[in-house]
């Protein structure tokens, strides 16, 4: 079966089937696909006998897990190398076009746009099949992303501050231009970060996602001179600013965290994916578990946390209508967070705390490629004796409900084959650094993999 032939009823079987969530992978199962979509999963002699008219393809000593979700990446930085540790993220960002390889006279758009078709090349290698992406230059990426088999959740990035806020209002209707939405991308918005996007646009962006039901994300606590400029518009990025000569003070100083901003502006009442949130006080956690818990005793009825609907608008702060039952996500990615020499970062805490965590690789300016799975490794190596089941979460069922993904990823036929060899596979892939995929399907469909470019400038 290729990856141009229409999809019909399958049975695909293989040693070991794991289908998310916190329970083991299952021997000697079958899964059951029509149209694209997963219909059953069952033993394989049940599974056959209810399903006759089903072709069968069997895997053999194989472990089929869902496809993997990339909930924080830059595929449009792609064409990026980290290089040697900066000395500050300031210089880190200013250094970005270096990084990309942006020659002189070179047309910007056609660098973006290969960067993006290489970014989706290591994605399907790497067995991810849904992306959370954030983009700046939406013209370029979300017509590829379209024509793409991949799943994406396209945030478009805006920004705009100081003597630049202007820029703001250029992004912003791009940003959230749904013409090119399809089943497979869904279009979402993302004020880049509290340095680079004032309070009152941050806001902004929340309303209009609350409003027109767009996923929400946001770069929050990256850096520890991010607090710098949200209280006092002072430090690193003040600097940058000046540098750049576009810097003008602004209203909207905030004494408290960044995670303590973010609930000041609604954030972590919605379900906003927070990208990174490296910088992280007990308080912080007090605040990020509490929105996790109003979310949970709204979507249960509790009175103390009445559910915001227009049948109940006196729930509701500002225009919060119909508010999914959903708290803020944090996304961790471990090998752009070692790059940088961050401290250790909270995520089993946040976990054991009902915070929805994820896992993401950022971007190729920052991570050495977009393997997934290496940054799993690097949680494994991390805390060996956490359930591995869950970190395989991280990458799938808490993924989609951190890019807010609409509709039930456990429906999709999307599937990533790894070869293993023992009775607890699931461990095996984590500890094999080489292993990659044997085989990639979406919507049924086994997709090519292609032999890895090592650039594309």
């Amino acid at each position: 079966m290729t990856s141009r032939e229409p999809p019909h009823k399958l049975l695909l079987r293989a040693e070991w089937i794991w289908r998310g969530g916190s329970g083991p992978a299952l021997r000697d199962r079958a899964i059951v696909v029509n149209d694209g979509r997963v219909i059953a999963v069952q033993e394989v002699k049940s599974a056959g006998d209810a399903h006759p008219d089903a072709e069968t393809i069997d895997f053999g000593a194989a472990i089929v897990l869902p496809g993997l979700i990339n909930a924080h990446t830059h595929l449009e930085l792609s064409a990026a190398a980290p290089g040697e540790r900066p000395a500050s993220f300031g210089e880190w960002i200013l250094s970005l076009p270096r990084r990309m390889g942006r020659q002189t006279n070179q047309d910007a758009d056609e660098l973006f746009a290969r960067s993006t078709r290489a970014g989706i090349e290591q994605c399907l290698r790497f067995g991810v099949t849904t992306i959370g992406d954030i983009s700046q230059q939406m013209h370029v990426t979300r017509p590829i992303l379209r024509d793409s088999p991949l799943r994406a959740v396209s945030f478009g990035e805006v920004l705009g501050l100081a003597r630049r806020r202007d820029r703001f209002e250029q992004l912003l209707p791009r940003a959230i231009d749904e013409s090119l939405a399809s089943e497979r991308l869904q279009i979402g918005l993302t004020p880049h970060a509290p340095y680079t996007v004032e309070p009152r646009d941050i806001e902004r962006c929340a309303q209009i996602a609350r409003q027109r039901a767009l996923p929400l994300a946001i770069h929050l606590a990256e850096t520890p001179e991010e607090s710098e400029v949200i209280r006092s518009h002072t430090g690193a990025f003040q600097d940058i600013w000046k540098l750049l000569g576009f810097w003008d003070d602004f209203p909207g100083a905030f004494a408290g965290s960044p995670v303590a901003f973010a609930q000041s502006l609604g954030l972590l009442d919605q379900p906003t994916l927070l990208a990174h949130v490296n910088y992280c006080d007990d308080a912080d956690l007090d605040l990020l578990a509490r929105a996790a818990v109003r979310a949970r005793g709204r979507k249960r009825g509790h009175p103390e946390y009445p559910a915001m609907t227009p049948s109940n608008p006196s729930a509701a702060p500002r225009d919060i209508l119909d508010v999914p039952f959903s708290a803020a996500s944090v996304v961790y990615c471990p090998r752009t967070h070692a790059y940088f020499g961050h401290p250790p970062h909270r995520w089993r805490e946040m976990l054991s705390r009902g915070i929805n965590v994820a896992v993401g690789t950022d971007s190729c300016a920052s991570s050495p490629d977009l393997n997934l799975v290496d940054d799993l490794r690097v949680l494994h190596e991390i805390a060996p004796e956490h359930p591995v089941e869950s970190l395989w979460q991280l990458a799938t069922t808490n993924a989609a409900k951190a890019i807010q993904w609409k509709g039930d990823v456990n429906e999709l036929a999307d599937f990533t084959l790894f070869d293993v060899a023992t009775n607890d596979p699931l461990r095996e892939i984590l500890e094999s650094p080489d292993r990659l995929p044997r085989e990639i399907w979406m919507a049924g469909v086994k997709q090519p993999i292609a032999a890895m470019k090592t650039t594309v400038r």
